[in-house]
C-alpha cells in the first residue's frame, strides 16, 4: 500500500515467526489470541463460506477468552462476504462513517479488518478477521500479518474443514 514500504511482510518475519511458533504448540484458538492481542478489536475468527451462510469455525473473543465459537450469519450480514466478493483484504475503521460500505451491509459490527483464506485448491475459503461493535483504530502494518497468519491457520483446520468451499 505504502511506497515507503515495498516489503511490509518482510518488517513483519519475526511476529509471523512468533505467531507460527505459537500456532504449533499451541493451537488455533492460541493463535488467535496471539492476533488478538495485537489489535484493539474484541473479537478474532476464521470464518468459512457456506453458501448464504457464513459459519464460525474459530472464535477468539477478548472478554470471554474460554470461548472458542461464535455464532454463523447469514453472509448478506457480513464485511467477510466483501472480503470473498472482492477477494482482497478490508479494513474499516468506523462503519457508521465509511461511505464504502454504508448501505451494503445490515451488521452491528462497527470495525472490522479482515483477508480472504483460500483453500486448498485455491478457492475462496473464508476469512480471518478481527471485529467489534465498537469504534477501533487498526494498525494497517498488521495486515501482511494476518495474510501470512491466514494460510498458515488453513494447514491446522481440519481435513474436512478445508476442503469445505463456498457452493457459488
Amino acid at each position: 500500500m505504502s511506497e515507503q514500504n515495498p516489503a511490509p511482510l518482510e518488517s513483519m518475519l519475526p511476529e509471523v515467526e512468533e505467531f507460527s511458533s505459537v500456532l504449533q504448540r499451541q493451537g488455533v484458538h492460541a493463535a488467535l489470541q496471539y492476533l488478538n492481542a495485537r489489535t484493539p478489536h474484541r473479537y478474532t475468527g476464521i470464518f468459512r463460506f457456506d453458501g448464504d451462510m457464513l459459519r464460525n469455525e474459530i472464535l477468539f473473543d477478548r472478554y470471554q477468552p474460554e470461548l472458542d465459537k461464535g455464532a454463523d450469519a447469514p453472509m448478506a450480514a457480513t464485511y467477510c462476504s466483501l472480503v470473498g466478493q472482492q477477494q482482497a483484504p478490508l479494513e474499516i475503521a468506523d462503519a457508521t462513517t465509511d461511505a464504502r460500505v454504508q448501505g451494503l451491509i445490515d451488521t452491528p459490527v462497527v470495525s472490522y479488518c479482515g483477508v480472504l483464506i483460500r483453500d486448498v485448491n485455491g478457492q475462496p475459503f473464508g476469512t480471518l478477521c478481527h471485529y467489534d461493535l465498537q469504534r477501533c483504530q487498526e494498525r494497517t502494518t498488521d495486515l501482511p500479518l494476518l495474510e501470512a497468519a491466514a494460510q498458515l491457520l488453513l494447514q491446522e483446520l481440519s481435513p474436512a474443514q478445508k476442503v469445505k468451499s463456498r457452493q457459488a
